[in-house]
């Protein structure tokens, strides 16, 4: 008698329970007590076992953005980067579809000149190797800015390069990296601080993006 094939919807409960165990997460407290904005921790999961995408950020924003509201990319970068992707909202959110999962789950805060902190390392540190067990299911991975870039291409085994080269390469050599089945399109930050970068390097809307949709409608 043949044994039944894995069904990776099974693996939904377990996914399910790291992304509420994530939620409670209180690691950074202490750290972000000292920062500028003196804020608790609210870690913001967004991934499910069947998701075929994973996007991968650098931290939640603040205010009525992601902290506020325990949704990723709910500002003027969100717009941006569904426009990138040619996404719909209401695809973009389905997490039965697309993960989203920062190199930290918590907003990191601001420093004393009100600029972003980094994603603390001990996040990643303490989920994301669960995590990945997890989305066993993604075929396709977008690194979302240099951070999340250099973490997901260096545990594949990738040299790390200048932002430019990596997000050149993203349909290339870089790809391969993740085995016939999945592929990685790095891209920079969606924020409007990379609107200079974007002006500069006209190549990234020319080649890169038109590549990206149709890897995404594919995979979808």
């Amino acid at each position: 008698m043949m044994e039944n094939s894995p069904d990776p919807a099974a693996s939904v409960p377990s996914a399910a329970a790291l992304a509420a165990r994530i939620a409670q997460c209180t690691l950074c407290q202490g750290r972000f007590a000292l920062t500028a904005t003196a804020h608790h921790p609210r870690p913001v999961p967004w991934f499910s076992a069947r998701a075929r995408i994973l996007i991968a950020g650098q931290a939640p924003g603040a205010r009525v953005q992601a902290h506020a509201s325990g949704r990723p990319f709910v500002d003027a970068s969100g717009d941006r980067l569904r426009q990138w992707l040619g996404l719909e909202e209401a695809v973009f959110y389905d997490q039965s579809r697309i993960a989203i999962v920062p190199m930290a789950f918590c907003f990191p805060g601001y420093d004393a000149k009100g600029s972003d902190l980094p994603p603390p390392p001990l996040c990643a540190a303490t989920w994301h190797d669960e995590v990945m067990a997890a989305l066993s299911q993604v075929r396709l991975v977008i690194p979302v800015g240099l951070y999340a870039a250099r973490y997901h291409l260096r545990r594949l085994g990738a040299k790390s390069a200048p932002l430019a080269q990596v997000v050149r390469q993203g349909a290339g050599s870089a790809a391969r990296h993740f085995g016939p089945q999945t592929r990685c399109y790095p891209l920079p930050h969606p924020s409007w601080r990379n609107t200079g970068w974007l002006k500069k390097n006209p190549w990234f809307e020319a080649e890169i993006l038109p590549a990206l949709r149709q890897q995404v409608t594919d995979v979808l």
